[in-house]
C-alpha cells in the first residue's frame, strides 16, 4: 500500500510539461488508421488521372519553354531595334546641329535685310524638307522594328498553344 500512496503523491505533485509561457504542452493523440484494401477500379481510375496530369504537365512545360524562348528572342529584337532607332536620332541631331551652325555662320556674312530674309527663307525651306525626310525615315524604322517583334511573336504563340495544348 505504501507504494500506491507514494505513487499517488508523486502524481499529484508532478507538473505537466509546460511551454515557456507557463501553458501546458498538450500533444496531439496519434491514431492508427486501419489498413484498407483499395478497389482495383478506383486504383485504375487514379492511375489514369495521374497519367493525364503528367501528360498535361509535360505539354504545358514544353509550351512554356517555347514561349520563354520566344520572349527572349523578342526582347533581343526590340533591344536591337531601340538601339538602332536611338542611333538614328543621334545621327539626325548631329546633322541638324551642323546645319544650324552653318546657317549661323552664313548669317554672319549677311549685308542687307533682303539677303537676311532670302537666307532665312531658304534655310527654313531646307530644314523643313530635312525634317520631313528624317521623320519619314524614323517612322519607317519604327514600323520595321515593330513588325520584326510582333510577327514572330504572334505566329510563335499561336503555334505553341495550338500544337501543345490541342
Amino acid at each position: 500500500m505504501t507504494e500506491i500512496a507514494t505513487a499517488a503523491i508523486k502524481a499529484k505533485t508532478a507538473k505537466p510539461n509546460a511551454a515557456p509561457f507557463g501553458l501546458p504542452n498538450y500533444e496531439t493523440p496519434k491514431f492508427d488508421l486501419p489498413n484498407m484494401e483499395i478497389p482495383e477500379a478506383f486504383r485504375e481510375m487514379a492511375e489514369k488521372g495521374v497519367a493525364q496530369v503528367k501528360d498535361t504537365y509535360e505539354k504545358v512545360k514544353a509550351t512554356t519553354e517555347e514561349v520563354t524562348d520566344l520572349l527572349k528572342d523578342t526582347y533581343m529584337t526590340s533591344s536591337k531595334g531601340a538601339t538602332d532607332y536611338n542611333l538614328k536620332v543621334i545621327e539626325f541631331a548631329q546633322i541638324n546641329t551642323n546645319a544650324a551652325f552653318d546657317f549661323a555662320y552664313k548669317l554672319l556674312g549677311v549685308k542687307s535685310l533682303t539677303e537676311f530674309v532670302e537666307l532665312s527663307t531658304a534655310n527654313a525651306r531646307k530644314q523643313f524638307e530635312v525634317m520631313t525626310a528624317q521623320t519619314k525615315e524614323l517612322t519607317e524604322l519604327a514600323q520595321k522594328v515593330i513588325t520584326e517583334i510582333a510577327e514572330p511573336m504572334k505566329t510563335g504563340v499561336t503555334k505553341a498553344f495550338n500544337n501543345k495544348l490541342a
